[in-house]
């Protein structure tokens, strides 16, 4: 029987490296070079630390680079200055001081040590110490470093942790979660990216037994931790072990039925290859939300996790119009949405309509599939032409100022939708000046 280690024993060293990267294009580039170059100046040796050092072990691509120093924020300043290198203060009571190179940026951190941590904030202390830097991060596999010559240095045993898929923290679990209780959203989403069975048994009653203090945390945090998890590979499997945690309890009481987002990702990852279909998180997390949702609940859901206006949109849009869009409604009505709601939310319906059924019928006729199919690729490939007319046109011709002007239009513009858009602007001037003479007489 396997049995899972929620903490590591081994005596830790920062000081002796214990393996080598491969050539890695991101340490070679010109860009990252020159930031190296500006760091060194001053005599102290930097290195790469955190998920560039994690990516690059595990052969993934490497989304942001960052580096630590020795050297306290204000030297580092002066150093990118001296090197006609941008520098921005982004985090300086952190020690975090982003330089731009070549129009990329890099953040660069001053080691630290934690003073005082209180489940949501820390207090830090800037040191020499690369062991004190490892020690205060949360997992073993986030604890790595690398020299820009690509000497790794591996204190917790980081690397055969992301070999053999195990998510651990560093230390007690417990000990951990408790520094920082977003460290519990966190876990969850490394097991999904990274993690492989058996998860360890030990962290998860630290998340457990601390899962009330999430709602301690601030609805920006909570949405940044939340959205990551919910395009992880697979992310209805981490919501069932999140449920079984009753970690949705304290963070999310909306979330419903988990099979319809298992459906979701599948259509988007596996079963539809159609331009612009992908995994999405706001339209996971709509389809996460329990059925007895509706808009105002899904905009309830938004304002608590502090969602941007674009995103709060599309999330009660994907719940409260679900009825809106169907592949039973005919192709003139599926252009007519397509042309008057956007592609993007008739994609948003109808990827959620049909994870919906499938949740209810696994196996769909083959002509429904196709129709879904075809819905989706209308969405991709037709371009909703312009209507011809304008207010300004109605003006023209008489009518003055008022709502009247828009029920004009709008009267003129179903007539020329159900001709499958294919009047020219002389055909619908013709048209607006009959009903404006109220003589609707059909071409």
């Amino acid at each position: 029987m396997t049995t899972s280690v929620s903490q590591v024993t081994l005596v830790p060293d920062a000081t002796r490296s214990t393996g080598q990267l491969s050539p890695q294009t991101w340490m070679a580039a010109a860009e990252t070079k020159t930031v190296i170059k500006a760091l060194e100046a001053g005599g102290s040796a930097v290195r790469f630390v955190g998920g560039c050092v994690r990516d690059a072990m595990a052969h993934r691509t490497i989304k942001d680079i960052d580096i630590a120093t020795p050297d306290p924020p204000d030297r580092v300043i002066r150093l990118l200055e001296d090197a006609g290198l941008k520098a921005v203060p982004t985090g300086i009571e952190h020690g975090t001081v982003t330089a731009v190179s070549g129009g990329q940026s890099f953040e660069v951190t001053t080691l630290r040590r934690d003073a005082e941590t209180d489940g949501r904030h820390a207090v830090v202390e800037f040191t020499d110490d690369w062991l004190e830097d490892a020690k205060r991060r949360d997992f073993t596999f986030n604890a790595m470093s690398a020299t820009p010559t690509g000497d790794v240095f591996d204190p917790y045993d980081g690397m055969a942790d992301l070999a053999h898929g195990r998510v651990r923290f560093i230390g007690l679990a417990t000990d951990r979660v408790r520094e920082d209780y977003l460290r519990i959203l966190r876990f969850f989403r490394f097991f999904g990216n990274y993690g492989r069975p058996p998860i360890d048994k030990n962290a998860l009653v630290a998340c457990r037994f601390n899962a009330e203090h999430l709602q301690e945390l601030s609805g920006e945090r909570i949405r940044s931790e939340l959205l990551k998890i919910l395009v992880v590979p697979d992310p209805a499997d981490v919501a069932i072990r999140m449920r079984g945690e009753r970690i949705f309890d304290h963070i999310l009481p909306e979330a419903g039925d988990i099979n319809s987002l298992r459906m979701i990702n599948w259509l988007e990852t596996r079963a539809v290859n159609i331009d612009g279909i992908a995994p999405e998180p706001i339209r996971h997390l709509a389809m996460l939300l329990d059925t007895e949702t509706d808009a105002a609940g899904a905009e309830g859901v938004a304002k608590r996790l502090k969602l941007s206006n674009t995103d709060a949109a599309r999330l009660i849009a994907i719940v409260g119009r679900s009825g809106e869009v169907s592949v039973d409604m005919g192709k003139a009505d599926e252009r007519r949405a397509i042309r008057r709601l956007g592609a993007e939310p008739v994609r948003d319906l109808t990827l959620a309509a049909w994870a919906r059924e499938l949740t209810d019928t696994p196996r769909l006729p083959r002509q429904r599939t196709q129709a879904y199919v075809g819905l989706l690729e209308q969405c991709a490939q037709w371009i909703p032409p312009r209507f011809p007319l304008k207010g300004s046109d109605v003006l023209a011709l008489g009518v003055p100022q008022g709502p009247g002007v828009g029920d004009l239009l709008s009267e003129v513009e179903d007539w020329w939708e159900n001709r499958d858009y294919k009047p020219g602007r002389q055909d619908c001037l013709n048209r607006l000046m009959k009903v404006i003479g109220n003589h609707p007489g059909e071409d």
